[in-house]
């Protein structure tokens, strides 16, 4: 891999005595693989891990194996996510004691909102947005994976949140960038490199933070970070958020033997993982609280509860009476009780592609149980049988064919190893299967032995 020169000439200015080691680790070395596991889902870091310093649901794997082909990867017991960005994990533990509402604003494919949901205070709201649409999709998808009842997907303009105002108390805004922290594993990155592209991503980040920055409320926490190395989408940044938004740089405890580099050329407190001190990609991260002191405000909205509450979907649920029923056309949706006014002054002010638990379809007589119920950590174990299935019927169920199960008929969770994967209509002599088309596995290639990952 060859470095464009003028970007050699930023590393060159930006760490004189460093440049070198930086450069050299992103033509040369390998990236590192890490994995971060669901404790929701009662999965540990296997033993004799080497774990993610700044994240203690976090380890390194020794290869890169092809996940798609790991059945756990589906069932949600784990999320592949750079190491250096769940240092978002430990900023959250480090300043947010009580629950909040929490927007991850461009949270697409969804790494630091899982992230995020596992380090927030219980009863917490995230509200995870991506602008984009095909990609707010695969953020849905992983916030469903990932099996929490209190998240919301919405795909918006940062603008339109801005208008919330004063509705959260903490934004993550993890913004479109250079993406030069992405060389190393990214040559798409490499080739669309350029000066007049860092110029135009920062004065996009300056109107992605203005047109937000509404929506905070006073005293609430700005999480700002980028997957680049130059100073203007990074530490200028920062002095933009200070200066002219109005807020103060907080310092987050770090240990010094995770050799994470300080500002570059700033008095304020900025976080800086690069390739040639850490074992993960390039990141940017600064903390501040917004000026003033009020709480966050609420939406006026109408509430409706669907009519047939207790007869969709409420004995799926562990907790049922922790929930209400919403009714979306012929979708049954749970939503935990003390969020359903959010919920609802979210709909009636955003584009919400996911929201809750789904639980069911309503055709006429028949209820078709939803996948997102089987990925949920607020369903009951027992709410429909658990069909075992072996690791090539697993992988032959993700693909989308037709398996032979061995359990009573009707609706069914298809399972291996104890791990969930979705349902199945079981009629005796086979199965309908009802694992989701936009998740099955395409590869026609299909392995002998189940990638091991945790084990």
């Amino acid at each position: 891999m060859k470095l464009p020169e003028e970007f050699i000439e930023q590393l060159h200015g930006l760490l004189p005595d460093e440049w070198e080691a930086l450069a050299d680790a992103i033509t040369t070395s390998e990236p590192s693989v890490a994995v971060r596991v669901n404790s929701a889902r009662g999965v540990g870091v296997p033993d004799g891990a080497r774990r993610v310093r700044w994240c203690p649901e976090g380890f390194y794997l020794q290869d890169r194996p092809t996940f798609t082909f790991d059945p756990d990867w589906h069932a949600g017991r784990y999320y592949v996510q750079d190491a250096s960005s769940m240092f978002i994990a430990h900023v959250i533990r480090q300043f947010i004691h009580e629950p909040v509402r929490y927007l991850d604003l461009c949270a697409a494919p969804g790494g630091k909102t899982t992230a995020a949901v596992q380090a927030l205070p219980p009863r917490s709201l995230t509200v995870a947005n991506e602008i984009v649409p095909p990609r707010a999709r695969v953020l849905a998808d992983n916030v469903v994976r990932w099996g929490c009842p209190r998240c919301v997907v919405t795909s918006n303009a940062p603008a339109n949140l801005g208008k919330m105002t004063h509705f959260f108390d903490v934004i993550a805004a993890d913004v479109p960038c250079s993406g030069e922290g992405m060389m190393r594993k990214d040559d798409e990155a490499v080739a669309q490199w350029s000066p007049a592209l860092v110029e135009q991503c920062a004065q996009r980040q300056r109107e992605i933070l203005s047109d937000v920055w509404q929506a905070l409320r006073p005293g609430g926490l700005f999480i700002y970070s980028t997957c680049t190395y130059n100073r203007q989408e990074n530490e200028e940044m920062a002095r933009f958020i200070v200066e002219e938004l109005g807020a103060t740089s907080l310092e987050v405890p770090v240990e010094p033997d995770w050799n994470i580099h300080p500002a570059i050329g700033s008095d304020y407190h900025c976080y800086r993982f690069m390739p040639h001190r850490v074992d993960g990609e390039g990141l940017f991260m600064a903390v501040f609280r917004k000026e003033g002191d009020a709480p966050r405000q609420d939406l006026r909205v109408k509430e409706k509860t669907a009519k047939k509450a207790d007869e969709v979907g409420k004995n799926w649920l562990a907790s049922p009476d922790e929930f209400v029923i919403d009714q979306q056309g012929d979708l049954f949706i749970a939503v935990p009780q003390d969020i359903r006014r959010e919920v609802a002054a979210l709909r009636a002010s955003l584009n919400v592609l996911h929201a809750g638990v789904e639980l069911a379809t309503v055709m006429g007589r028949k209820t078709v149980p939803h996948h997102a119920l089987a990925m949920s950590t607020a369903r009951v174990a027992g709410a429909f049988p658990v069909c075992e299935v072996d690791y090539q019927a697993a992988l032959r169920y993700l693909r989308g064919e037709s398996v032979i199960l061995d359990g009573p008929r009707g609706y069914v969770f298809v399972a291996h190893e104890g791990a969930v994967l979705g349902f199945a209509n079981n009629l005796g002599n086979r199965a309908n299967n009802l694992y989701p088309k936009p998740l099955r596995i395409l590869s026609t290639h299909l392995p002998d032995a189940k990638p091991v990952v945790i084990g």
